[in-house]
């Protein structure tokens, strides 16, 4: 049953998941998003302008903002957090900071709100699986790298996230589900990322630059397979306390790979280039979703050719807009 009439706030409202989240609900209920616009897709699009869409700047780790459009809430994305592999590594105390107490802030609203709210979506990371991921399921034992290594202080922090989530549920009865997304990329991305990088070098007809050998295998997830395992947490009872992992095994590939069919694609005249790598660096990670193909009848629908081809156009589209203005 989708969802009508209801006060949906995203926090991390102006990035890029929870702005495609936001298109799909805006038409049919009234959206609330609060952002630091760190990240902006939100800017100059159709999605700010419309009448049932409120944009709020505000960051997570202030509480009183937070509380203050908590109040009528049904339903509460938390997406806001520090991502992206070379932030996190130059920024290890505020990635710890906003993703533990901006959690705990969010957490702490939502459960002052009071009886309006009909469900709370965390977000966490497939990182929580550590260095080899192959084929993990939700239950599968968590891992992260050495203490003193900034790359896992991001999966440490969604981790924590992720228990204080439970916690709420359990000891306060919070509806919350958590869901750990595996590789998200398409239109409409902003920030760093390895498709991102290699479209924008492609189109500029620059040599493509891997990091590493290139044989580091990853599951990649088109943003609107995302959405709609997103709007199952947010509709169905039966996501009430669970974890979900949300991602594509489908589209499993190398580095190199996916180099090559981006190049490909593209017409890319540049070459791929090899570069070593400066920081500890995940080998394989792709998922099993048979709990949230279960649970939620997810199914991603959107291979990696296909989903690749729309966010090419989409930076094609975007690139010449930029050149005419």
């Amino acid at each position: 049953m989708a969802l009508v009439g209801k006060r949906v706030l995203i926090t991390g409202g102006a990035g890029f998941i929870g702005t495609t989240l936001a298109r799909r609900l805006v038409d049919a209920n009234e959206i609330v998003a609060l952002d630091n616009l760190h990240r902006d897709a939100l800017s100059g699009t159709e999605l700010a302008e419309h009448p049932s869409f409120s944009f709020h700047e505000a960051d997570v780790l202030d509480p009183d903002a937070l509380a203050g459009l908590m109040p009528g809430a049904t339903h509460v994305v938390h997406c806001a957090a520090i991502a992206g592999v070379e932030t996190v590594i130059e920024s290890p105390v505020r990635t710890m900071r906003v993703n533990v107490i901006g959690t705990y802030n969010t957490l702490e609203a939502a459960l002052a709100a009071g009886g309006t709210l009909e469900r709370f979506v965390d977000f966490s990371t497939s990182e929580v699986f550590g260095q080899k991921a192959i084929n993990v399921e939700e239950g599968h034992v968590t891992t992260t790298g050495s203490v003193g290594e900034a790359r896992w202080t991001y999966a440490v922090s969604k981790l924590a996230g992720e228990h204080m989530t439970h916690a709420y549920h359990d000891e306060f009865g919070l509806p919350t589900v958590t869901v750990r997304p595996f590789n998200v990329y398409g239109p409409g991305q902003i920030g760093g990322g390895a498709i991102r990088a290699f479209i924008e070098a492609a189109l500029a007809g620059r040599d493509l630059t891997i990091h590493g050998d290139g044989s580091q295998i990853r599951a990649w997830c088109y943003v609107d397979d995302m959405v709609d395992a997103l709007l199952a947490c947010l509709e169905r009872p039966e996501a009430v306390g669970q974890t979900f992992n949300i991602g594509n095994s489908r589209s499993t590939v190398t580095i190199l790979e996916l180099a090559e069919r981006i190049k490909r694609l593209t017409g890319c005249p540049g070459e791929i280039v090899f570069r070593p790598i400066e920081y500890s660096d995940v080998e394989i990670r792709f998922p099993n979703v048979d709990k949230a193909r279960e649970l939620l009848g997810f199914e991603a629908k959107v291979d990696l050719d296909e989903g690749l081809s729309r966010t090419i156009a989409w930076y094609r589209e975007r690139q010449a807009a930029a050149a005419s203005s």
